[in-house]
């Protein structure tokens, strides 16, 4: 099996809330639109953003858990420079996003924040100089 992902699914309360988050807001465009069931969204060359209604989410793959804290994944939106993360951080929060964290330094020598979709999950917007971060740009 090679090493790929092709699809993140997100199992969302509100798809309209999402839709409107994530095409409204930040000017995604969706590549699959049902309303009341999915939306899904062309996030790089071979991979999809998929936003399921979260009662078809468990009907097909099982009980959802939620609880208090931090669902333990993130996603991650890489970018170019510094400059750029506090730009699309300020572009998260004017869709609607939390506030998860301003931008900062990080010891691992970039610099990164997060914001919170209407669902609670986690983007980490981030500015990685090194080899991985020259991998993840166009």
């Amino acid at each position: 099996m090679d090493p790929r992902i092709s699809v993140v699914t997100l199992a969302v309360r509100d798809l309209a809330a999402s839709r409107r988050f994530y095409l409204d807001g930040l000017g995604w465009t969706a590549v699959v639109d049902v309303p009341g069931e999915v939306v899904m969204v062309r996030v790089g060359e071979h991979i999809v953003l998929s936003l399921w209604d979260e009662a078809a989410f468990v009907a097909e793959v099982g009980p959802v858990s939620r609880g208090d804290g931090v669902v333990p994944v993130t996603l991650a939106h890489n970018v170019a420079t510094v400059e750029e993360v506090d730009v699309v951080l300020a572009a998260a929060r004017a869709a609607g996003a939390s506030e998860a964290s301003r931008g900062e330094r990080r010891e691992w020598g970039g610099y990164s924040g997060y914001f919170a979709d209407p669902d609670g999950f986690r983007w980490e917007v981030a500015y990685n100089p090194g080899p991985v971060g020259r991998l993840l740009l166009p």
